[in-house]
């Protein structure tokens, strides 16, 4: 069974998955993860390599520029992630651990 090649974005270092989802180009990083962190951070790209050293500057500067470029589609991803990260902790409640420290649960 022969692997298939992520389809050319036009940005450098940016390829698309067979789903569709751009990835930085030699790693498994997703492009909006990349975005993600920088948001939630306030991260420059300088700052964005010291935390992700097996990425390059060029690698972290095409991915904004396809960030920028498909902010709408993006952002909207980011916000359907967040929204299923939301729902999944609904669901899955407080843990033991989160019980104990607001003090509802006793010592074992």
């Amino acid at each position: 069974m022969s692997a298939t090649l992520p389809a050319k974005s036009g940005y450098a270092h940016v390829a698309l998955g067979s789903d569709g989802v751009p990835v930085i180009t030699g790693t498994t990083m997703k492009v909006v993860e990349l975005v993600m962190a920088q948001k939630a951070h306030g991260w420059s790209p300088e700052e964005l390599v010291f935390q992700h050293p097996y990425l390059t500057l060029s690698q972290i500067h095409s991915a904004l520029a396809y960030y920028w470029d498909h902010k709408d589609q993006l952002d909207d991803d980011m916000a359907r992630r967040s929204r299923f990260a939301e729902q999944a902790r609904d669901e899955a409640g407080p843990s033991r651990m989160d019980e104990k420290l607001r003090g509802g649960v006793r010592g074992d």
